[in-house]
């Protein structure tokens, strides 16, 4: 809670406001899981992009999302920076140094993420959403007949799709599932 409480203070600070997209290359990480509960927390939408794009589908997203910044982990940077490379307004990028990832590092004049969380308030007076059709998240196919298509989702939709969830999986019984599960389920899978 503090850590995406931060996120939100490090993203309110770096600009982003009510509505504006922030993007998220990443595995199923901590990082991944902050992002969807501290990018809605400064009022700006989510948008999760799915690791197995190529560069120009990523850059197409990033664009028409009008992404303002890219939070990504270390092991697509490289892919990133080609989607970047294809860009209108490339956005601010933000890398995630995933200590699992064991691979090669390339070097890069980004912001950590760590860095970037640290410097958020923990405490941060977070915002909720002025009106429950608010944008939380918005996720995009993978545009295999064409340009991909968005699909935005409201606070109201992934309210509902997590209580649907947890009546549906007996939920109720297991607490800790209810409050992660469902809204990272809802664009984990990107």
């Amino acid at each position: 809670h503090a850590r995406s409480r931060r996120l939100a203070s490090a993203l309110a600070q770096a600009g982003l406001t009510r509505g504006q997209t922030v993007s998220a290359l990443l595995a199923n990480t901590p990082a991944m899981l902050e992002c969807h509960y501290g990018v809605p927390m400064c009022g700006a939408v989510l948008h999760t992009i799915n690791t197995r794009l190529d560069a120009a589908i990523i850059a197409f997203q990033l664009d028409h999302a009008l992404s303002r910044l890219v939070i990504v982990d270390v092991e697509f940077l490289p892919l990133l920076n080609e989607a970047l490379d294809l860009c209108t307004t490339p956005p601010r990028v933000i890398v995630y140094d995933d200590p699992e990832y064991d691979g090669p590092r390339i070097a890069s004049a980004a912001t950590d993420y760590e860095a970037f969380v640290a410097s958020g308030d923990p405490d941060f007076d977070w915002l909720r959403p002025v009106d429950e059709w608010d944008a939380i998240a918005i996720s995009y196919t993978s545009g295999t007949t064409g340009d991909p298509k968005g699909v935005v989702t409201h606070h109201r939709g992934a309210y509902l799709l997590a209580q649907g969830n947890a009546l549906t999986a007996s939920m109720a019984r297991h607490a800790v599932y209810l409050w992660t599960l469902p809204m990272f389920h809802c664009n984990g899978w990107c």
